[in-house]
């Protein structure tokens, strides 16, 4: 994959640059400013371990100033297209969307005609965006992208932060608001974050992009130790923590949902499908069919995009299956929250 290099756009290995002996690592954001409903500071509670401490440069919720850019492909913009769905904040945060293939270029908004979909800068390909944002910017180019179209700049390029921002701060202009990071159950909420993403939402990764035996061997295991501990705990309960999906559930749908379609095969997580677990697969349904998620979902992008990755499949080939019954009875709401 290409990357910026003090804002000149070349070719090469993003995910070569994120190796170390063989084992993936995924490479930190960078652009980390935060919005509050009325500019002021953050509530320290929100922000994230590695952003405890640091001065944080602020800006105020307002309808219409802020654009997402994501791709439907990708597992963590898709964190911020449900949260701005269940949030109900469509009229109030435009989206631009990439297409799902990975080319030369990265992440492109092009028609076939090769205009820009992107009504805001009228960019055909996001590392333009960033060059904006940072015309000396070095390192990847990736999505969601939080824009500030007042000030033309990037707020923030890390989900899990952006999904805090929506969860709060535009309140005053959400439809119908809701709380995914309750203060009840902010310590369960993460610990179960931790051990997710850690060991299954950047496991798969781990697991695709390894390039020794040994660091495959080690991510395969941690996922599907993950897989089963989740199978256990979800046979007894409708959600992770509470009566209702939070914060934890909906950073696990994301990778649940793009697993049989692209992890089983192409990140050779292959032990087991997620339609091979009676309670995830059932909790997986039963996520989908919350209002508004299904939505944000492109299993066609998803499969489209993982699979145009050519280092890992390097004929194109987009496989035809896997069948995937999303809207089929889930079974869950008998149980307890």
């Amino acid at each position: 994959m290409p990357q910026l290099v003090d804002g000149r756009w070349v070719k090469d290995d993003v995910a070569a640059s994120e190796m170390k002996s063989g084992a993936f690592h995924r490479e930190p954001t960078r652009f980390r400013r935060w919005i509050t409903a009325d500019g002021g500071p953050v509530d320290p509670a929100l922000l994230p371990p590695d952003l405890a401490g640091r001065t944080i440069e602020t800006l105020p919720a307002e309808a219409g100033r802020y654009r997402l850019y994501v791709a439907k492909i990708c597992p963590w913009a898709s964190r911020t297209l449900i949260w701005r769905a269940l949030e109900g904040l469509d009229a109030a945060i435009a989206i631009t969307v990439a297409d799902p293939e990975l080319g030369d270029d990265g992440w492109s908004f092009l028609d076939a005609d090769g205009r820009s979909r992107d009504p805001a800068e009228g960019i055909a390909h996001l590392h333009q965006l960033y060059v904006i944002a940072d015309p000396t910017y070095t390192g990847k180019v990736s999505v969601p992208v939080l824009w500030d179209e007042k000030t033309r700049t990037i707020v923030n390029n890390e989900s899990a932060d952006i999904v805090r921002m929506l969860d709060g701060a535009f309140d005053a202009f959400a439809a119908h608001p809701v709380d995914l990071y309750p203060v009840a159950h902010r310590a369960a909420i993460e610990a179960w974050n931790a051990r997710i993403y850690d060991t299954l939402n950047n496991g798969v990764y781990r697991a695709g992009f390894a390039r020794s035996q040994a660091a495959y061997e080690a991510a395969f295991d941690d996922v599907f130790a993950t897989l089963d501990a989740l199978e256990a705990h979800l046979s007894t309960r409708r959600f992770l923590v509470a009566e209702r999906p939070l914060e934890a559930d909906w950073r696990l749908f994301v990778t649940l949902v793009r697993f049989d379609a692209a992890y089983y095969g192409l990140f050779k997580c292959n032990l087991r499908r997620i339609a091979d677990y009676p309670a995830l697969s059932g909790y997986l349904r039963d996520l989908h069919q919350w209002p508004g998620v299904a939505a944000t979902v492109s299993i066609d992008a998803i499969k489209r995009g993982y699979w145009s990755i050519r280092h890992l499949n390097p004929t194109g080939i987009v496989p035809k299956g896997p069948a995937l019954d999303l809207d089929g009875p889930h079974g869950r709401a008998a149980l307890a929250g």
